[in-house]
């Protein structure tokens, strides 16, 4: 963890209220006019992941897997705003850069990034999704991983720079569409007309904005509707994706059986419990967007949690530290969406595969210390 000293000088002519960038310190203007300066000296290399997805795709979901792995529950700032998008644990800082929000034309987003990244404390906007507006500014300190979430996190190539590792969730159309009316009808009482024509409506900034960043990620999670059961759109049982792509640094991907072969794979039998339709793996290399990847597909969903060892036994480069940690993981967090299908268990093997990644950054970037100290 970065370690942190302040401490503060007077300012007499200074009437800032915005934070003033620096290459090694943090300037804050308070409005009483004494100028604290936030200096991080830092132990651990802080690593950097960013996760990109439309709204209402589950990124929230995939946090609270994500930080789990890592222990601690993640929470807002301590005596900070009660509505604030970060969410703190021991290891890990989420913070939404969707609270740069349209205002981020001076490349303030990249600079707030990039400081944390070297060490350095900032201070981040609060975007208020109630008002509208942009609430008082939140101070937040370089933490071991950083997780950057919202719409674009990868769209602005300087940040995607920045980024250790990338993930994006990809909601097929048809899916997106039968969650919506299910959420909107079935509990918010919208009418079908109006749930379309607000889908309709942000397709265009979707498409020119949100979609084209799956092209730079890592690894996408795509989820599609099931072929297990012809005619479906109720999007109920899915078919989910996990693209990985090949030659990434510090990651292997995931695979079924044996690396580099085609495999279909129908578990259902004596080792897995298995009601209608079934569930149906496949795993092979492909490519996407000019890519190499490998692929691992789950069609169908868990009937018992606790089975799914019989799966977890069967693939490799999980990144698991002992036999059955996805299951744990699984069975921990029985009661969030996705956790008896593939965008559970997907989510979940990459949050250990970005444990592991941080694991191998930190190694190397002790190695040098060490042999300084040596």
């Amino acid at each position: 963890m970065a370690v942190c000293s302040a401490y503060t000088i007077q300012s007499l002519n200074s009437t800032k209220t915005h934070l003033g960038f620096r290459q090694k310190q943090v300037i804050l203007y308070t409005p009483i006019k004494k100028q604290s300066t936030i200096t991080c000296s830092v132990s651990d290399k802080t690593v950097v992941i960013g996760l990109a997805a439309d709204s209402g795709c589950g990124k929230s979901t995939f946090m609270r897997r994500l930080t789990s792995v890592f222990g601690g529950a993640a929470e807002p700032p301590r005596g900070g705003n009660p509505d604030s998008n970060t969410l703190i644990s021991d290891t890990t800082t989420v913070i939404c850069l969707d609270d740069y929000h349209s205002l981020d034309r001076t490349g303030r987003k990249e600079k707030g990034v990039k400081a944390l990244k070297e060490g350095v404390a900032v201070e981040k906007p609060i975007y208020n999704h109630v008002t509208g507006l942009l609430d008082p500014p939140e101070l937040i300190k370089p933490p071991k991983i950083l997780v950057i979430e919202g719409l674009h996190p990868m769209y602005d190539a300087r940040v995607r720079d920045l980024l250790d590792f990338s993930i994006y969730l990809d909601i097929s159309n048809e899916v997106k569409f039968a969650w919506k009316i299910q959420r909107d009808m079935a509990e918010r009482g919208h009418s079908l007309e109006s749930i379309k024509a607000s889908i309709e409506a942000r397709k265009p900034d979707f498409d020119a904005y949100i979609d084209p960043q799956k092209q730079y990620a890592d690894a996408v999670i795509e989820v599609l509707p099931t072929q297990l059961i012809p005619g479906d759109n109720e999007g109920k049982v899915l078919r989910v994706k996990l693209i990985m792509k090949e030659g990434t640094k510090y990651f292997s991907p995931v695979y079924l059986f044996d690396e580099g072969s085609t495999i279909t794979w129908i578990p259902c039998g004596r080792k897995l419990t298995c009601s209608y339709p079934g569930i149906k793996f496949s795993y092979g290399p492909d490519t996407y967007y000019g890519h190499e990847v490998s692929v691992l597909e789950m069609d169908g969903q868990f009937d018992r949690l606790d089975e799914l060892i019989y799966v977890e036994s069967h693939l490799s480069n999980i990144s698991t530290k002992f036999y059955g940690e996805v299951t744990q993981q699984m069975l921990k967090h029985a009661d969030f969406p996705g956790s008896n299908n593939g965008t559970g268990l997907f989510q979940t093997i990459i949050g250990l595969k970005i444990r592991d990644l941080y694991e191998i950054i930190a190694s190397k970037a002790a190695t040098p210390l060490q042999a300084t100290k040596a």
